[in-house]
Parts: C-alpha cells; sequence; structure tokens
C-alpha cells in the first residue's frame, strides 16, 4: 500500500446516511482530528441524534425532489472534496453519487462485510452490484497475490455485534416515530410505515430469547435426523442487494422458486432447511409461506424453517446451499459446500459458483473451486474488508483503528495490490521486449 497522507488539510468530508447508530459521528471526529473538515447531511431525526456535533449538521427539510439541486449547492458552499455514505443505492445517495463521480469528488461507500460478520467492507464509487469487484475474475486477482506483499490485515478479535445492531436500528425508528416533526418532507426508501417498522424491530428484539428456543430446536431436528439437507438462505427482501441486484420483488418469490425446485430435482429421501436471515422482522409470514409452498409442492414433511441465528451449525452438515445473493454465500464456499445464487453479487464468479438450473443444481451440485475461492477470499482481506464492526463500542474502535487512514489514502482498497501487479507486469514485457531485441541483433552479426 502506498504512504499514508499523515494529514488532511484541504480535505472537506460531506457525510450523507449512515449505519443505525454513532459510527459516522466517531468517525468524523476522527477525521477532524487529522486536519480534514467534516459535515453531516441528515435526513431525519435519527440522522440528527446520532450525529453528536450540532456545529456540523445541515438538516435537509425540502422535499425529496429537490434534493439533487440542495446537494449540488452544499458541495460548491462548503467546497466538498469527499462524500461519506452507506450503501450506495438508496435514492438520495445514488443521486449524489452520481453527481459526486461528475465532478471528480471522491466517494467513501461503506457496507456490511462481504465476509460479515467479523468484518466490514469498505470501497470507492460503488459496493455490492456496483462495486470494482465485478470487473476483475480470479485469475487477476490471483496475479495480483502473487506479485503483492501487502499484507492480510489481523484477524478480527469480536465476533459481531447482532444484538446492538437490533437494538439500535429499533432506536432510530423511534426517533422517527416520535421525534421527525420538522422533517416533514422525509420519505424513506423503504415501503413500510415508520411505526410499523418500529413495532417490529421492537418486537424482534423483545422476542430473541423465544426465537432463540425456537431456532436451537429447528435446528437440532434438521441435523439429528441423519438424512442429507440443504439450506436456502434468505434475505431481508428490501435490501439493496434483493432489490436493485436481482429479479426478485420480494423473497416469497425467491423461497417459491427454491422450494419448487427442490421439489422437482432432490433425492426423495433430501431434506430442505430454509434459514431465516438474522435481522428478520417478519414483515413477509415467511414461515407461513414455506409452509404453504412446501405442501404445494407435496413436500410437507421434507421442509424445515429455522428462524434466524448464526448460520456455523447448519453449515456443519449441509450438503449445498441456495441464495439469491447473500453475504453468507461467502461462509457456504468457506466450506466448500456447493451453492447456488440467483442475483448479482461480488462473488458470483464460475471458478466456484454453480451456473446449474436449480432443479439439476438441488439433484448433483457442481463442487465449488476450493483454490479459487481461497484465492478470492485473500484478495478480499487484501483489500476492502475491515475488521470490525458497525454497532458495538468494541467493533467501531477495531475498526476506526484502520479505516480513517484508508480514507485518507488518495488510492481506493484495490489500487496497491493490482498497480503492483501491472506496474511488474510491464516492467517483465519491457525486460522480455529487449531480450527480442537483443536477440535480433545476435543473429544480425551472425549472418553478416
Amino acid at each position: 500500500m502506498p504512504p499514508l497522507n499523515s494529514g488532511a488539510d484541504g480535505r472537506v468530508f460531506l457525510f450523507l446516511q449512515g449505519p443505525h447508530g454513532p459510527f459516522f459521528s466517531v468517525l468524523g471526529r476522527a477525521l477532524r482530528g487529522t486536519g480534514a473538515k467534516v459535515w453531516r447531511v441528515g435526513f431525519n431525526a435519527g440522522d440528527e441524534v446520532f450525529w453528536f456535533d450540532r456545529g456540523s449538521f445541515v438538516p435537509f427539510l425540502d422535499p425529496t425532489d429537490t434534493w439533487p439541486e440542495r446537494f449540488c449547492n452544499l458541495v460548491e458552499s462548503l467546497s466538498v472534496t469527499d462524500i461519506v455514505l452507506y450503501g450506495d443505492t438508496r435514492p438520495v445517495h445514488a443521486q449524489a453519487v452520481e453527481i459526486a463521480r461528475a465532478r471528480g469528488i471522491t466517494v467513501h461507500v461503506f457496507e456490511e462485510g462481504y465476509l460479515r460478520p467479523w468484518w466490514i467492507t469498505y470501497e470507492r464509487s460503488g459496493s455490492n452490484g456496483n462495486s470494482r469487484l465485478m470487473t476483475l475474475n480470479v485469475r487477476q486477482m490471483e496475479r495480483a497475490l502473487d506479485r503483492s506483499d501487502t499484507p492480510k490485515p489481523p484477524p478480527p478479535s469480536h465476533w459481531g455485534d447482532m444484538r446492538q445492531h437490533i437494538f439500535y436500528g429499533a432506536l432510530y425508528h423511534w426517533f422517527l416515530l416520535f421525534l421527525n416533526h420538522r422533517y416533514s418532507n422525509f420519505r424513506r426508501h423503504r415501503e413500510l410505515p415508520v411505526s410499523k417498522e418500529f413495532r417490529l424491530y421492537f418486537k424482534r428484539l423483545m422476542l430473541m430469547p423465544f426465537h432463540r428456543v425456537q431456532r436451537r430446536w429447528a435446528t437440532a431436528r434438521a441435523r439429528r435426523s441423519g438424512l442429507p439437507y440443504h439450506l436456502v438462505l434468505l434475505q431481508l427482501g428490501h435490501d439493496s442487494s434483493v432489490q436493485t441486484h436481482s429479479e426478485y420483488t420480494c423473497m416469497s418469490d425467491f423461497l417459491e422458486h427454491a422450494i419448487q425446485g427442490f421439489a422437482e430435482g432432490a433425492p426423495r429421501h433430501h431434506q430442505l432447511v430454509v434459514k431465516e436471515h438474522p435481522l428478520e422482522n417478519h414483515r413477509e409470514p415467511l414461515r407461513r409461506k414455506t409452509r404453504f409452498f412446501a405442501e404445494r409442492y407435496g413436500i410437507a414433511d421434507r421442509v424445515h424453517y429455522v428462524p434466524g441465528g448464526k448460520l456455523a451449525k447448519l453449515l456443519d452438515d449441509a450438503n449445498s446451499a441456495v441464495t439469491i445473493n447473500s453475504t453468507a454465500g461467502q461462509q457456504v464456499l468457506w466450506r466448500g459446500i456447493p451453492i447456488r445464487t440467483f442475483g448479482t453479487s461480488v462473488y458470483d464468479k464460475p471458478d466456484f459458483v454453480s451456473e446449474q438450473p436449480i432443479a439439476e443444481f438441488f439433484a448433483r451440485p457442481d463442487p465449488p473451486g476450493h483454490d479459487a475461492y481461497q484465492v478470492y477470499r485473500d484478495f478480499l482481506l487484501k483489500t476492502c474488508q475491515v475488521p470490525g464492526g458497525f454497532y458495538s463500542r468494541h467493533g467501531r474502535r477495531q475498526l476506526l483503528r484502520r479505516v480513517a487512514d484508508m480514507m485518507l489514502n488518495p488510492h481506493d482498497p484495490y489500487h496497491s495490490v493490482l498497480t503492483e501487479t501491472e506496474t511488474q507486469t510491464t516492467q517483465l514485457r519491457i525486460v522480455e521486449g529487449n531480450e527480442q531485441v537483443d536477440a535480433g541483433s545476435c543473429e544480425k552479426k551472425q549472418i553478416a
């Protein structure tokens, strides 16, 4: 990695919407400590409460259709050099990214970790289906790793912060429900009313002990059956990775596709385990839909539903997994288990992700290329994956030790690894070209 800037004088960071909780505020404070100027645009009371420096907070109170013009005015009046955001597909972010790119402004994008829950993702310009990873193949990554001396970051010391994630989600929506009066023009990028969103988060938080018991029972039932089983990894239906980077409009559509494919292709003694997303708050009745589709396709006695929780124990004995584009697919690949995806994802590489029709996949899944996936994983760890988390205090501290310096670096996380390879490849071609010239000269001398 090239040397990092010792300071950030002249840099002006404009923060937009971030993950629930105080992460963006503490990151802004860290950047101010480097000499940079930091501002935050808030679109609702949740944004405002979680930004602790009132002097640098800019409320956006106007109708949403005026946002592009307001953003341009802010960029000019504040002399913005960088924008910082969480996810790049919600409408206000997508519009800002487009304008920023046209003006040569650096776009810093945070996302949940591609290798979650141990890391978060930091990229420039775009993430997920808009990530630079989409343009790289495994061979390019392998060449880069072969010639790079960039060290992999140390493994994280903390597993994750799911309880804090749910807590901050509930708290954020409480602020929207009771303190959002002056943000009357605020329009959420999700379709549910704030009141219902809050009730769902709060219910999820209160029922966590009950769901834990349900989950353990369902997991044990699937594993102790002694029969082979396959996994369906559900996602949050409103998530941008589903809405923007797949053909599905809701999780029920994918659920039916998976259950029908299993009924048509899997051996008759195989079982199907439908694994709910850990943050699922049941805006769709997925358990009921699972039972309905299983009965429709005549396999009700072969389908299990597991609510939320961690995936590891279910992966211990799984034969295969299907998903739209969940990052949980990387846990599947890490264990060498076949996987089939049905959306755009950064890990959807033919070297290790099956492209079979779904019924054929459940019948005889193609094994993943383990060596190719290890190359891909190592490339991510050397570039865009940062140890830590957004939601717990420990995770934020661990994250801030690295990410502020990454943001001050003039280049994106992939630059140093790929540039080392490109430079060395160019040098090799020059050397080979000189050798050919020398050989030609010798031949001419011999002829003479």
